[in-house]
């Protein structure tokens, strides 16, 4: 990044300048103020008033599936050799619960490629002030990780599943094991507390499939059948002009069929999920394109290579790693706090402007 100076008389505030690269981050050779009595302790909040309380950590931008939105060709390159440690980790963590986030989702790429996955897990879990630890995967082996997940501590799984067709999930991800995810699903809600979600992007080819199908599936299932909708990328342009669909395709059939939007709790994600009362589960849906979506954003994204991510969506990210690597949690606390009057109001999806993000892989979403 390369930034304009800092405003007079306030050295712990800056401004970006309208020239962004990806790795440079100044604010890591700022000077530190050096009174003793600066609250570390105070929540982060941004310039429009939005408290930050989630943080979404990627552990891998390694991915096995082939999904077409995504990673139509497959991971491309080797896997990086300095992803985060658990120690740095740890650090991050203890930084992020001392100001104020309460929920930590674990993502990829695929986190599941990590064999540490449940000491991460366990290490997020044991950190005071964290209240709520979830994970993003593809299921791939669900049912061999299961027991081992559990015992670490976690509260949350989301399982990307773009269709309940054995073929068309083929298909879409490059990998027929549709089945046996399904009964993993089943194992996980009949021995384990953990609260399952299932996520699906939003296709045209699919939608009104997957909707009769995921009604079904939550009728008696305490699930929550999350629709995403399809967002554009530099990689997946043409696909997504094939097929995106509008979120009121499926809200719009929700309501008509007498589900009801429920109140977002505030450590919650960006999704209206719908109830029903004949309905044990739930449907939601994630809406970038819709107007006022980054209104209530309550989240930062760190990548695995320990760069800080103020907006999925951001032209730029921000390297912490010198902290992690030293065990600094004073010193990234207060960096977290700079960040805040550079936090972007909103993303620019409208504008065909995905930022730096070339593919959803990167940074899990």
């Amino acid at each position: 990044m390369t930034y304009d100076g800092p405003i007079a008389e306030s050295p712990q505030i800056y401004l970006p300048s309208s020239v962004y690269t990806e790795t440079r981050s100044p604010l890591l050779g700022a000077a530190m103020p050096t009174d003793s009595s600066i609250a570390h302790y105070q929540p982060l909040t941004d310039s429009f008033s939005r408290q930050l309380t989630y943080l979404r950590l990627s552990i891998t931008d390694f991915c096995n599936f082939r999904c077409e939105y995504c990673l139509p060709n497959g991971y491309q390159g080797k896997r990086p050799d300095d992803e985060l440690s658990v120690p740095e980790i740890a650090t991050l963590i203890k930084a992020f619960a001392q100001v104020g986030t309460e929920k930590v989702r674990i993502t990829g790429g695929e986190p599941s490629i990590r064999r540490d996955v449940a000491t991460i897990i366990d290490t997020v879990k044991s950190t005071t002030g964290i209240k709520t630890v979830a994970m993003t995967s593809n299921g791939y082996k669900l049912g061999k990780h299961l027991a081992n997940w559990h015992s670490a501590g976690l509260d949350q799984l989301n399982i990307s599943m773009d269709s309940f067709d054995a073929d068309t999930f083929h298909k879409m991800t490059g990998f027929n094991t549709l089945p046996q995810m399904l009964t993993d699903m089943d194992k996980l809600l009949d021995s384990t507390d953990i609260k399952l979600k299932i996520n699906s992007v939003l296709m045209v080819e699919t939608a009104f499939e997957n909707l009769v199908t995921a009604m079904d599936y939550v009728k008696l299932r305490p699930v929550t059948y999350r629709f995403i909708e399809f967002m554009q990328t530099s990689d997946n342009s043409d696909l997504f002009f094939a097929q995106h669909a509008q979120s009121e395709l499926i809200t719009d059939y929700l309501i008509e069929h007498g589900w009801q939007p429920q109140e977002r709790g505030s450590a919650d994600g960006p999704a209206v999920e719908y109830s029903h009362p004949d309905y044990l589960g739930r449907i939601g849906m994630i809406a970038p394109y819709a107007a006022h979506f980054c209104d209530n954003c309550n989240r930062l994204r760190v990548s695995s290579q320990g760069k800080v991510h103020l907006c999925l969506f951001d032209e730029g990210n921000y390297d912490i790693r010198n902290y992690l690597q030293q065990n600094d949690v004073a010193g990234l606390v207060q960096t977290l706090h700079n960040f805040m009057p550079i936090k972007p109001e909103h993303h620019h999806l409208q504008d065909s402007n995905s930022g730096m993000m070339h593919n959803l892989s990167i940074i899990g979403g």
